[in-house]
């Protein structure tokens, strides 16, 4: 019957609403006079033309305050609540003044305040019922019951949203504030966290949304760690600013971040450190399009530089990242003088075309993120990987230098300590020129950041557990033990701009990382989280299941920022300086004129050499019957785009 009633066309269902408040409104006039009267047969003298005039006052000032316009099964709140009592209040008041004209004898004039209650209680008790009705019985197999951690204001928006949401039900409120327990908040009761395991089972929950956008990090990580353990997929509402800019609305859910199972707490940028390079100031980013550098970029644009250069060698990659660009800086209504931006294509192993830009612009600050990061790619590519990571940056140094650019940062990674594969040592390599060049007197002043993983990244294992969790599973992961630290790609961007800043010439800069993270842990903690069970032998009816994969070619079992064990304090806490050994350039220059030579060679073993001679604990190993199948680069494309790098730094 339910079911029939609230699949009517909307037109049907206000037929019926009218039809039943003709019924109802001589019923509260009857009930009036019996309970005035103490007898359920009163005498209605004059009163029976009230019986008959109510209906035909009542209904046109409900029409008139679109009492019947309103949705039945979302009513609730002061706006329904003030137009039945608007309504009521109105018709007696007419019906009071027709009283008197009419000089209506037997009429008790208390009648008519009694009458205003139960006119009111069945006109709007009528309404309620049927949202009851509706939300008790017909929502119940329609909707997925959810419960809002938070009666606080964020909470109670996220409640009258989901309202009107067509995939929710707001079935109870959470809240560890001892005063609002047992609290009845827009109709929701509210529990004590402890309670939440028993409402599942009860109130058929399987998800809970957080509504606490103020809270710090680590309480957010200590509810979330306290929510692990339960059946719940558990989503958040957008974050503070997000609300306030009208980018998203409050019942635009999204999953969890893995920065918010992490906890970290950002330091507060210097923002003497963040401008310094910077400000006023012509900016090159290269490999702009990637993850560390379109970041990078997106910082910059809001340290007001005179200009902004993107240089990139993905064509798509560079069409993205500035348009991009140009949304936020709209978005932010930044003026921007003529050619702010400067999508530049070109690869920084070709030094003659980062000369030409940066010589054309008068660069004044390089953030170098150019690079191949992902492991076993390199691995299996270790060509590519040296020319891009090795001499790109070498390429790169030396343009700067030449041209006289003030600041020069090389992006860095932890996989550049006692490297294990080809990637890293390319990248320990790159450090070693800049520390190089860094010696000689020069006006550009080189510098290292060096960092581990950075969440979000393309070569994150986030996005990939979480598609993989959204699949239906398996989860890979290489190995048990394995380990990791992570970042934001925001926080590490930033850390990035101030270290630059720190410079004085030859720096390895580390960034505090924070706690590592055991990689099978984190897996868990995002099945557990997105509503699911591990599925192993304890537990064989569970939902995803971890597959080990094994180590990939090169990997480790766990990273490293230090070569030595000491690393010194600089003016920013989360920012430290290595001690690192390194060559002069000298003696560098001829290394570097060797290994360019092996690989337009592709002499693979002769690469293995060097590359266990000069980076300090390098355990990889080249393939040499693997790779020299996966030709990826032809010994005449090689021999033609790259020089002896003698001839070039005589230039």
């Amino acid at each position: 019957m339910t079911s029939f009633f609230f699949n009517l066309d909307r037109w049907k269902k206000r037929i019926i609403i009218m039809l039943l408040d003709l019924l109802l409104i001589p019923f509260a006039i009857w009930v009036s006079f019996a309970l005035r009267l103490g007898t359920w047969n009163p005498p209605l003298n004059d009163g029976i033309w009230m019986l008959g005039l109510a209906p035909l006052i009542v209904l046109p000032i409900f029409v008139r305050l679109g009492l019947y316009r309103a949705v039945i099964r979302f009513i609730g709140g002061q706006q329904a609540v003030m137009a039945v009592l608007k309504g009521v209040t109105l018709s007696i008041m007419i019906l009071a003044l027709i009283a008197v004209l009419a000089d209506w004898q037997g009429i008790p004039r208390s009648i008519f305040l009694i009458y205003w209650g139960t006119a009111f209680l069945f006109i709007g008790g009528s309404r309620y019922l049927i949202r009851l009705i509706y939300a008790r019985h017909y929502l119940k197999s329609e909707k997925a019951h959810i419960i809002i951690y938070g009666a606080g204001e964020a909470g109670i928006q996220l409640a009258n949203a989901l309202v009107r949401n067509e995939d929710y039900r707001a079935v109870a409120y959470i809240d560890d504030n001892p005063t609002l327990n047992k609290a009845i908040i827009q109709g929701l009761q509210v529990y004590k966290p402890s309670q939440l395991s028993n409402l599942i089972k009860k109130m058929q929950v399987s998800q809970v949304f957080l509504a606490m956008p103020n809270i710090s990090k680590a309480r957010k990580r200590e509810i979330l760690q306290f929510l692990e353990p339960l059946p719940l997929h558990v989503l958040t509402i957008p974050n503070v600013s997000e609300l306030i800019s009208g980018e998203r609305r409050i019942d635009e859910v999204r999953e969890i971040e893995v920065d918010e199972l992490l906890g970290r707490e950002p330091v507060e940028p210097d923002q003497e450190l963040l401008s310094s390079c910077i400000e006023n100031k012509v900016v090159m980013v290269t490999g702009a399009g990637g993850s560390i550098g379109s970041e990078l970029c997106r910082q910059i644009i809001h340290l007001n530089p005179r200009q902004l250069i993107l240089f990139e060698a993905s064509e798509f990659a560079l069409y993205s990242i500035e348009n991009e660009l140009l949304t936020l800086l709209q978005a932010a209504a930044i003026e921007l003088p003529k050619a702010y931006l400067i999508p530049v294509l070109g690869s920084v192993q070709n030094q003659k075309r980062l000369e030409e830009i940066m010589q054309r612009y008068k660069v004044n600050t390089v953030y170098h993120a150019a690079a191949y990061k992902h492991v076993p790619l390199v691995e299996h590519n270790p060509l590519e990987g040296i020319l891009n990571n090795t001499f790109g940056t070498l390429y790169a140094a030396l343009a700067a230098k030449n041209t006289k650019v003030r600041h020069f940062v090389l992006i860095s990674t932890d996989k550049a300590v006692r490297p294990t594969n080809v990637m890293g040592a390319s990248k320990r390599m790159a450090e070693l020129v800049l520390q190089a060049l860094a010696q000689h007197t020069s006006q550009t002043i080189f510098s290292m950041v060096r960092f581990g993983n950075v969440l979000g990244s393309s070569g994150s294992v986030v996005p990939l557990f979480r598609k993989q969790i959204q699949a239906g599973g398996p989860i890979t992961i290489t190995h048990p033990d394995i380990i990791r630290y992570f970042m934001t790609i925001p926080e590490a961007a930033l850390l990035v701009i101030q270290a630059g800043a720190l410079a004085r010439g030859g720096e390895v800069f580390l960034l505090d990382m924070g706690e590592p993270v055991k990689i099978v842990d984190l897996a868990k903690r995002m099945v557990h989280l997105s509503g699911f069970n591990i599925k192993d032998e304890q537990n064989p009816d569970g939902n995803i299941e971890l597959k080990f994969t094994g180590l990939r070619p090169g990997e480790k079992l766990y990273e490293e920022l230090l070569i030595d064990s000491q690393a010194d304090k600089t003016a920013h806490p989360k920012i430290f300086k290595a001690h690192e050994n390194y060559l002069f350039w000298q003696d560098l220059e001829p290394i570097l004129d060797d290994l360019l030579q092996a690989c337009q060679q592709r002499n693979l073993a002769r690469i293995q050499a060097i590359l266990e001679t000069q980076v300090s604990g390098f355990k990889g190993s080249l393939d040499v019957q693997a790779n020299l199948l996966k030709k990826s680069v032809s010994t005449s494309s090689t021999s033609t785009t790259h020089s002896n790098v003698t001839l070039l730094v005589s230039r």
